[in-house]
């Protein structure tokens, strides 16, 4: 079997979202659905002496996120109707919209918070990697719309090549469900169990 993966170089990022757009304008997504959503993640305090002058160690970075097509998908393992599944050809995790019920056990179980479920169309939705494109040998949409080309996409030893798996927060440990996504951090960017990190954009995100 063939895993596909997404890679992300965060020292590229800008938080810009046009990848957020460019998939919701593509898929036709309404008011609050969102395959791909950007962690503003944001730290530090500033400070002044007793000079009156400023001392600051505030940080901010960007974390692009999709659904990560996890190795081990835990929405794939709590789905009751097998609705949710991991295509044996490409490794892309996808929903079969005739299976699906809308229970959101896959939405309450991923720790990447990637599939929703709409309540207007009755059932589970999420990013699928762009899998007829990918089949028709072409790249998703939120690469190609990245103006800054921090985004890139493929066989997953490949995009392993350009980073490291993702393990950064605001992100929960990559041990839980060995996610096919892969970064090349900024320098700013702390580990997923770091306390230092908020997320700057939290109603936008969630």
């Amino acid at each position: 079997m063939s895993q596909f993966a997404f890679h992300l170089d965060m020292s590229r990022c800008t938080g810009c979202k046009t990848c957020v757009v460019a998939c919701k304008d593509a898929y036709d997504l309404d008011v609050g659905v969102a395959f791909r959503r950007v962690y503003e993640a944001v730290g530090g305090t500033t400070t002044k002496d007793e000079m009156g002058c400023a001392h600051t160690d505030c940080f901010v970075y960007y974390l692009s996120l999709s659904c990560n097509h996890c190795a081990d998908p835990v929405c794939v393992e709590v789905c009751p109707t097998q609705a949710m599944h991991k295509d044996p050809d490409t490794g892309l995790v996808s929903v079969d919209v005739e299976k699906c019920i809308g229970c959101g056990y896959c939405h309450l179980s991923c720790p990447y918070s990637a599939p929703k479920v709409d309540a207007t169309k009755g059932h589970s939705v999420k990013c699928d990697g762009c899998a007829a494109r990918v089949l028709a040998g072409e790249a998703p949409i939120c690469v190609l719309a990245c103006p800054a080309r921090a985004l890139s996409f493929g066989e997953v030893e490949d995009m392993r090549k350009k980073g490291e798996v993702a393990d950064v927060a605001p992100l929960p440990s990559a041990a839980h469900t060995l996610p096919n996504f892969f970064i090349t951090p900024c320098q700013d960017a702390r580990p997923s169990d770091s306390d230092e990190v908020a997320v700057g954009n939290i109603a936008e995100v969630q």
